[in-house]
């Protein structure tokens, strides 16, 4: 089966390969003609556990390739995939510029039946606005030709990417057409196969279906940063809340984490729209306005804990960050809390060195050498009065503490953003946590 693919982002370059993985015949398609070469060269653009391997043994076995020239593709797939971006607008609506050009080349270009499917996480109607888009450059043109259009979300974690689409907990797919259906069945064949579950649906329901699921998650991550602030005030562990809550089967204990905040290329952003969505149609969305609100602030929390810590005399004390990234297992920042803990001290006049397994250069891009970095977690301790622990990588779980100790100055403090540590294990450093 051949398949193209548009936009080699994180979205595109993991599904293409994945696609190719399945058997599938894959072509990646992006207008960055450096992107493109580097990938053709085995060079990978992204951080993702086993990403790297998995695009060179698909290249080699001439499953997957990449190209700029997305019409010269079109006579030979069955399938074209958007994954383009979808960057919030100044409103916090998603851009579909990309979506739509994706839309239109198509139109310009095809000459026969392919369905054209939304891969890239957009709001409901995108489908609608893509095949009308798709319709007017083929009147323009004065041919006729059949095509259907699709919806087919990701729902991929980075850091777990790979595992996520190929051992699926459900795979939704949006169609109007049993022709685009019996095609979609086609290629996730190998899913089906394995007794992974194709959820088939409508279109508009499972453009819907992404932005529920992403906003129920920051929801429940919300809530318990919420519920963690609470415990600080009357004398309970938010540990021990979340144990307890838990266990109990209606609840589950996935997302029950609390800590310094949500960030990365999909919750901000999809909570976001989902909110501009509704007002577009007259509705309030009250609980996702508080979880928005619940999260913005909770990104100041660390900041706020060491200002208190040290009575805001923290003027020109240099501190240890421990991760940028928004989560571990990526060296993606977007939207992170370090982002936002490091402005903060930064205005405050602190000198701060920072280590991050993966991160380091994505942060230098961003904010360049208004921070020092560190070789390894211990070289950002050395003369510093705390450690900021913002990302959970697992190196930073059984670090020396002692040796810590020894390096940094007055009566170091560590403020841990995920509640990783006992205070019993720090040898005399003090612990302050979330909850």
């Amino acid at each position: 089966m051949n398949i193209a693919i548009v936009g080699t982002g994180y979205v595109g370059l993991v599904s293409g390969t994945c696609f190719a993985e399945l058997g599938a015949h894959v072509t990646c398609v992006d207008i960055n003609a450096q992107k493109i070469e580097s990938l053709r060269k085995g060079e990978i653009p992204i951080y993702e556990p086993n990403l790297d391997s998995m695009v060179l043994r698909n290249v080699k076995a001439d499953r997957l390739h990449f190209t700029t020239d997305l019409a010269s593709v079109l006579d030979e797939v069955e399938i074209v995939f958007s994954a383009v971006g979808t960057p919030p607008d100044e409103d916090g609506s998603a851009d579909l510029r990309y979506v739509l050009e994706v839309a239109r080349t198509v139109g310009q270009h095809m000459n026969k039946y392919l369905v054209m499917v939304t891969k890239s996480t957009v709001p409901v109607g995108t489908a609608r606005k893509v095949k009308a888009a798709i319709q007017a450059e083929l009147d323009k043109r004065g041919v006729q030709v059949e095509f259907d259009v699709a919806s087919n979300p990701e729902f991929l974690k980075e850091g777990n990417a790979i595992d996520d689409f190929m051992k699926p907990d459900r795979v939704v797919v949006g169609v109007e057409s049993e022709r685009a259906k019996e095609l979609m069945t086609r290629l996730y064949k190998p899913m089906l196969l394995n007794n992974f579950r194709v959820i088939f649906m409508d279109i508009p329901s499972a453009e819907m279906t992404k932005y529920a699921a992403n906003s129920m998650l920051a929801t429940r991550i919300s809530f318990m940063n919420d519920i963690a602030n609470l415990c600080e005030l009357v004398g309970a562990d938010v540990n021990m809340v979340r144990k307890g809550i838990g266990t109990d089967s209606r609840i589950g204990s996935k997302f029950l984490y609390p800590g310094c905040g949500y960030g990365g290329s999909c919750f901000p952003k999809d909570v976001k729209a989902l909110i501009k969505t509704a007002a577009k149609n007259g509705y309030n969305m009250r609980v996702l306005n508080a979880v928005e609100a619940v999260n913005e602030s909770q990104k100041n929390i660390l900041f706020e804990k060491f200002e208190k810590y040290f009575n805001g005399d923290i003027k020109g004390k240099k501190v240890a960050v421990w991760g940028l990234a928004f989560k571990p297992e990526t060296d993606d920042m977007r939207e992170a809390p370090a982002l936002v803990l490091i402005d903060s001290l930064l205005k405050a006049g602190c000198e701060v060195c920072a280590y991050d397994p993966v991160a380091m250069d994505e942060c230098k891009r961003r904010i360049g050498n208004l921070i020092s970095y560190g070789k390894n977690m211990y070289d950002t301790v050395i003369d510093a009065v705390a450690i900021f622990h913002v990302t959970e990588w697992k190196e930073f779980r059984m670090p020396s503490w002692g040796v810590i100790k020894k390096a940094m100055k007055e009566t170091p403090v560590l403020i841990d953003g995920r509640n990783v540590f006992s205070a019993s294990e720090l040898e005399g450093i003090t612990y302050l946590k979330i909850g």
